[in-house]
């Protein structure tokens, strides 16, 4: 490319990605590349909450979970599709945190962060509330119902990069940083195509490392490591299990080793549970749910719902490593969820390289990166931050009218059935109009691949989302995979082979 980029990042999972959006409409032009799919690790693999971190409390961290707090009602109001309110009850536990800690934490956590439209704490008598029925009976007798928000984590990333692209970010998946080096004053990056093996050079003015579980990689690569920061990975496993509840709450129960695991209801008819804090070595690609895992949370739930949970309850598991800032916790489950963002400008072309972090202090985190490389970019190009009121794709409609989207899709494709209708609703708010488009029947949509996903989706997903496998679309675009057979996502991957191919023969073609 012979343009000069003001911005280059490496690293498309969520932070790379807020920062792009946030720095391209700013008036900045954007590269970024990502090794593999949006979302396709860390980011992905999260408890899908967006929340202040009720335990982070007891580690003082009471600057994070401000800013996590405030930020609950604000990315709601920004993506209403991806984004939902959820009741959560936390039980007292005789023996474990006493009940008047529970009740002064909670205090604080309704009054942080600046709460307006998420409902406040209540006290719940779980001998005759409805969410005390799933419970142990006898054993808990009184709890805590407090708000936070749920989030499709991977939709929100690929929603992101989507918004990024449409203010002008070039964004290139599957497309690996090989070398990194200062040559006059700008960033030289070496790229390869993961699918053609071709190479390019891409120069910007400032670079920053989003690498994630890989941010030391990066620097390895030639960026060089003047930050002195250290990176510390921690594994969280996560497993998925037949819904366990009729109503639409979500638990966090307390744990004799300190930890917290959650319950959470589950797209309809499952119950996410969640998550396990060890430190992991080895390459953050191959991280998997271990067996031991596994059982650990069954047994953690089993201490507190009536039903017992085991490891052949599992339809689902996912695991991820969390790049956290290494400040010396002794304990993976008390190392620092803050982020840290170093900047070194010290031999010319200035890098910030992303240590820690979580999915709900995104934005902020985004912000702060720009006001940070405000004096390097070209005419100062900081602005004023806007990422708090403008919408994500598909999310240009208001927190109460949100409910009857789906509604209105129905209205106005009627051979839509309601569940149907929920999901694309859900999954794309107001844009599933852009590709259902005249359609006035389902064989309009093209072929069915199978749990309501259809040719017309998938295309839409291929050329304005970067989906390239069935495992982009039906693990991270959708979770439709708990829904469909292997041999549906095997008709479903050998499809979008054939269909990705003609994409990037025209794109090829079209390219300068």
């Amino acid at each position: 490319m012979s343009q000069i980029f003001d911005l280059a990042i490496i690293g498309g999972g969520i932070n790379g990605c807020g920062i792009a959006r946030d720095a391209a409409g700013r008036g900045n032009s954007v590269f970024l590349c990502e090794m593999n799919d949006l979302a396709s690790a860390t980011s992905s693999a999260s408890t899908k909450l967006i929340h202040g971190g009720l335990r982070y409390l007891e580690y003082y961290e009471f600057r994070l979970v401000r800013e996590a707090l405030m930020e609950r009602e604000v990315l709601w109001r920004i993506a209403p599709h991806i984004v939902s309110p959820m009741r959560f009850v936390l039980p007292h536990h005789a023996g474990l945190r006493p009940a008047w800690l529970l009740r002064l934490g909670l205090f604080l956590y309704d009054h942080l962060g600046g709460r307006r439209l998420l409902p406040p704490t209540r006290t719940v008598d779980l001998t005759r509330d409805e969410v005390g029925r799933p419970l142990k009976p006898g054993r808990y007798t009184r709890g805590f119902e407090y708000s936070d928000c749920t989030v499709d984590d991977a939709r929100l990333v690929v929603l992101t990069a989507r918004d990024a692209a449409d203010r002008g970010a070039v964004i290139a998946t599957r497309t690996r940083a090989t070398e990194l080096a200062r040559v006059d004053d700008l960033w030289r990056i070496t790229t390869e195509d993961a699918a053609s093996g071709a190479r390019h050079v891409v120069e910007a003015r400032a670079l920053v490392n989003a690498g994630g579980p890989w941010v030391e990689d990066v620097l390895a690569h030639g960026a060089g490591n003047g930050t002195g920061a250290k990176i510390r990975l921690v594994q969280g496993s996560h497993i998925v299990v037949p819904k366990l509840y009729a109503h639409d709450r979500a638990y966090i129960f307390q744990n004799s080793d300190g930890r917290i695991v959650f319950a959470i209801p589950y797209r309809d008819d499952f119950t996410l549970i969640g998550t396990t804090d060890r430190d992991y070595h080895g390459d953050p690609a191959r991280v998997a749910a271990t067996s031991e895992e596994i059982a650990y949370l069954c047994e953690a739930v089993g201490e507190y719902l009536a039903t017992s949970v085991t490891p052949d309850d599992v339809v689902w598991s996912y695991a991820g490593v969390r790049p956290l800032y290494d400040d010396g916790a002794s304990e993976a489950k008390a190392a620092t969820r803050d982020y840290v963002l170093a900047l070194d400008a010290s031999k010319g072309a200035p890098l910030l390289s992303v240590y820690g972090g979580k999915i709900t202090t995104y934005r902020r985190l985004a912000e702060e990166a720009l006001e940070q490389l405000a004096p390097y970019l070209p005419g100062r190009k900081a602005g004023e931050g806007w990422t708090a009121s403008a919408p994500l794709p598909g999310g240009d409609v208001e927190v109460r009218a949100f409910p009857a989207l789906a509604g209105q899709l129905m209205r106005d494709y009627p051979f839509l059935a309601a569940d149907h209708a929920n999901r694309l609703a859900h999954a794309y708010g107001t844009r599933a109009t852009t590709w259902l488009g005249e359609a006035r029947s389902m064989a309009d949509l093209g072929r069915a691949f199978g749990a309501t996903l259809t040719e017309r989706e998938v295309n839409y997903l291929i050329t304005q989302e970067w989906a390239r496998t069935a495992e982009d679309v039906v693990w991270r675009r959708s979770k439709l995979g708990l829904r469909m057979s292997a041999a549906e996502i095997a008709a479903l991957d050998a499809w979008m082979k054939a269909a990705s191919g003609v994409v990037a023969e025209r794109d090829a073609a079209n390219s300068p």
